[in-house]
């Protein structure tokens, strides 16, 4: 089975801004949705994931930033074997605290795109694990107006515990288009995950008050993944009932209502 069968609903094409060219995902019909994968890449989980939100009445866009589009998660050239690479590339930011990566830019213009041809309020964004950050980042772009975080895992390092990966500048915008536009945002956690540290939320939290809605879970009700310790909640760890299922569900309403699907 080719890899890309798991995508073989959507329809494929190549966007291109500035620097960077990448293939994009797109199924459904009714407001955007931008789902922005985790590590090792837009695996068939993830799809799934996007699947739901497309048949909850929104359209959703799936770029491809590293990885095989379609290649399961758990193959040999997974997370652990890409991480190096990625680390490397002058697309992505993995150490900084206070900057956000440049294919931010590129995931914005995806949005002002998506908006333009789907109408609606405006663009969810969700961002997994290596990309969590870029769905606060992408804020600066007016179209979008429903962040999530899930597994933020950026900056890494013990040292960056407590950094967001974003600018100063796109906090303080994020702030100031909470408060005029009445807008919020979610972030998702496994309480004790190694890639998302209780200082990092809590550097959330502070940051963003009430407009930051803290779904933290349990472990034990986590569905088992790959890893020791559950940490993608939307995906590999989500379980189909429980606490897991009701944060999928809570994610999901969050974008209909926000973007304008009801």
């Amino acid at each position: 089975m080719a890899y890309e069968d798991a995508l073989s609903d959507y329809e494929r094409f190549e966007f291109t801004d500035g620097p960077y060219t990448r293939p994009v995902y797109r199924r459904g019909s009714g407001p955007a949705v931008i789902v922005i994968h985790e590590m090792p890449g837009l695996h068939p989980k993830v799809v799934r994931f996007a699947d739901r939100l497309a048949a909850a009445g929104m359209t959703v866009f799936c770029p491809s930033l590293f990885g095989k589009p379609g290649r399961p998660a758990d193959h040999p050239l997974g997370a652990l074997t890409m991480i190096g690479g990625i680390c490397i590339r002058r697309e992505f930011n993995v150490w900084a605290t206070d900057q956000s990566s440049p294919i931010v830019e590129w995931l914005r213009a995806l949005a002002r795109k998506a908006h333009a041809e789907c109408g609606g309020r405006g663009v969810g964004a969700v961002g997994m694990c290596f990309t969590g950050n870029f769905a606060l980042a992408m804020m600066t772009e007016p179209a979008v107006v429903a962040p999530v975080v899930s597994q933020p895992s950026l900056p890494l390092g013990a040292s960056r515990a407590a950094g967001l990966g974003v600018s100063p500048a796109e906090v303080a915008c994020a702030r100031r288009r909470f408060a005029q536009e009445d807008l919020s945002m979610i972030g998702l956690r496994f309480h004790g995950d190694p890639f998302v540290p209780q200082a990092r939320f809590d550097t959330y939290k502070r940051e963003f008050g009430d407009r930051f809605e803290a779904i933290e879970l349990d472990p034990k009700d986590a569905a088992p993944g790959p890893l020791k310790h559950p940490h993608s909640v939307l995906t590999l760890n989500l379980a189909p009932d429980g606490p897991t299922k009701a944060a999928e569900q809570r994610v999901i309403r969050f974008f209909r209502e926000r973007t304008g699907a009801i």
